[in-house]
């Protein structure tokens, strides 16, 4: 396992275990994060935000994961399945009444120093409002 899929795989652990002080030692301070179907935002602070309002809002564990990278260790993508509950309403979204999901979902991530400096999350937004709809 090179470094670069060793830094995904310790980002993504961290996630499991709900350590946001690791995962942000695992960022760049000028972080890009594009959410699914959603902004873009640079930074750790608006990170800490975004993880912060999932938080309140979904509680997920993702597992199968796979981490594939380029030769050079500066980009590398994710596929692995989430597993969720829907434990309060997200403004916009439908009611939550503790539906439970599951997504296949892909990530893409640029490296900079040996930290990620950009995470790009996709899922099919439809898919997980028939799960939870």
């Amino acid at each position: 396992m090179n470094a670069t899929e060793k830094l995904i795989r310790s980002y993504y652990q961290a996630f499991n275990d709900k350590n946001i002080d690791l995962m942000l030692d695992l960022l760049v301070e000028d972080v890009t994060h594009d959410t699914n179907q959603g902004e873009r935002t640079i930074g750790k602070k608006e990170f800490v935000n975004f993880m912060e309002e999932m938080d309140a809002f979904y509680d997920e564990h993702l597992d199968q994961i796979t981490v594939m990278t380029n030769p050079e260790g500066l980009r590398a993508s994710a596929e692995f399945v989430c597993h969720g509950v829907y434990k309060n309403t997200c403004p916009g979204l439908p009611a939550a009444r503790g539906q439970k999901y599951v997504l296949p979902v892909g990530c893409f991530f640029d490296i900079r120093d040996g930290k990620i400096a950009r995470i790009t999350n996709y899922y099919n937004m439809n898919d997980w409002l028939k799960q939870v709809g």
